[in-house]
């Protein structure tokens, strides 16, 4: 049914993809509805701007299937057990995400089906754990850096919807892609994907690990081209293994250590490719040098592996490779320099919002004083603790969950300094690097890698990130006025 014409379509959720989804639905001449369990001034104000474009809207009720209904179109984060959802299976109607609906319509004209407007870009996937957001706009950087026109969108910020039925033409789309998407979108036959990690998260939204990483393998479904993995994570072998992809398409591994035939790698500090060469198993192409990779932290070398992987089989030269690692810088708050003050380095990584990715933070440096803390969302942390023990200089701790951190601590690795802050305000930050500082040695690196997500204290990680790097900037300029 991609023929939108008069069908009767229920939008689920009134944020950026709901309401995307909705003036897109619109566009293509169906009848649109959009359901929110909100009622807030906000959700009024998105209400009215929908209304004044002839679409539906009704605020706080989000369980009820509007009469007639032959179509839910669902934002990401609806969970698959919502009431909605269970009255949409018993009447029959289809649910898709914002995702699914995305695929069907690429290549479509507004108010034609799908393909009414030409050939569609191909959708190069990216999906993981943690560093789906940087892989794909290290992809963007280098097809671009091959003269093609690559936008990163979907889970990244721009909702997909927007690109397949923009007027402008693009080349192929770099795409991030959260596990809630690829549960609503079955349809969707990438060019090539990758899945870079696999850890426990969103475990209930999920139920189960083993239903979030059927979930991630869904984005290697009919794949054309190649299923890259990560070698050091063999879960994303196995969704590999697991899927039914078209005739030739291969897989291809990344590593931090020496590519075999069909990986990249690094050898000697160079990434190269044993993939997409003539001869794989005798030879290797040089793509670009650790020292091209900012941050060259270990977990950004493979993310960089992970673009690079994807962009060769696409047809992307090595030079582009080269020139697109070289360009590209990451988002704030994700593993970033922000100044050295009296021989220590203080490092922003508040991205770090699970034990995973704050694992692979710590790893990157030696000697660390680790600032950590903050909603736990049902995670343990003796694993990364007794993982990252020796690095640990000292723990400064924050949030509503320190305690959880303070315990792990204390059974693998009692002998690591401990300042345990008991505030929750926002200014328990600048208190936290005032503390950092003090144990600090000349050489450390003081590491803001919460491990937490961090509503508790702050309106998101960007707002916490802001005031790590204001109470950095605030102890740098302190000393530079006490060397005055």
């Amino acid at each position: 049914m991609t023929d939108l014409r008069g069908k009767r379509v229920t939008v689920a959720g009134l944020g950026v993809s709901g309401v995307s989804a909705a003036r897109a639905l619109k566009r293509m001449g169906a009848e649109v509805t959009v359901v929110d369990g909100g009622d807030s001034d906000a959700h009024r104000e998105r209400a009215a701007e929908l209304g004044a474009q002839d679409v539906t809207v009704r605020l706080a009720d989000a369980e009820t299937l509007p009469s007639g209904t032959e179509l839910i179109v669902t934002s990401p984060g609806w969970k698959p057990q919502s009431p909605l959802f269970a009255a949409a299976g018993e009447a029959g109607v289809p649910v898709w995400g914002d995702v699914e609906l995305a695929w069907r319509l690429r290549g479509a004209r507004p108010g034609e089906p799908a393909g009414s407007g030409g050939p569609p870009a191909p959708w190069l996937a990216v999906t993981g754990t943690n560093g789906k957001t940087t892989t794909v706009q290290m992809l963007a950087s280098i097809l671009g850096a091959a003269g093609l026109r690559a936008p990163a969108v979907g889970n990244i910020g721009t909702p997909l919807i927007d690109v397949v039925l923009a007027e402008e033409h693009y080349d192929v789309l770099a795409v991030e892609l959260s596990s809630y998407q690829l549960h609503w979108a079955p349809s969707l036959r990438a060019h090539s994907a990758a899945v870079l990690n696999l850890a426990p998260d969103h475990l209930d939204w999920h139920g189960s690990m083993q239903a979030y990483a059927a979930d991630k393998g869904r984005i290697y479904e009919g794949n054309q081209i190649a299923c890259v993995y990560n070698c050091a994570d063999p879960a994303t072998e196995e969704l590999v293994r697991g899927a039914d992809v078209e005739e030739g398409c291969r897989a291809i591994g990344f590593t931090l250590g020496t590519p075999g035939p069909s990986e990249l790698g690094v050898v000697d500090g160079i990434l190269v490719d044993r993939a997409f060469v003539e001869n794989r198993r005798e030879q290797a192409q040089e793509l670009a040098e650790v020292s091209d990779v900012t941050p060259a932290a270990p977990h950004n070398i493979a993310n960089a592996l992970a673009a690079a992987a994807l962009a060769r089989a696409y047809g992307v030269p090595p030079s582009a490779v080269r020139d697109g690692l070289r360009a590209f810088r990451p988002d704030a708050h994700r593993i970033a320099h922000v100044a050295d003050v009296d021989g220590v380095a203080y490092v922003d990584d508040s991205k770090a919002t699970n034990t995973h990715a704050t694992q692979a933070s710590l790893a990157a440096y030696d000697s660390i004083v680790w600032i950590a803390g903050g909603l736990a969302k049902g995670a343990t942390f003796d694993e990364l603790v007794r993982e990252s023990a020796p690095r640990l200089r000292a723990a400064v701790l924050i949030g509503a969950d320190r305690r959880l951190i303070h315990e792990a601590l204390t059974r693998h690795a009692p002998d690591v300094p401990v300042v345990d802050l008991e505030r929750t305000d926002t200014g328990a930050m600048a208190a936290a690097v005032r503390e950092a500082a003090r144990l600090a040695r000349h050489g450390d690196t003081v590491l803001m890698a919460p491990a937490c997500a961090s509503m508790d204290m702050f309106v998101n990680y960007n707002a916490r990130g802001d005031a790590f790097t204001d109470a950095v900037r605030a102890l740098a300029e302190a000393r530079s006025h006490e060397v005055e």
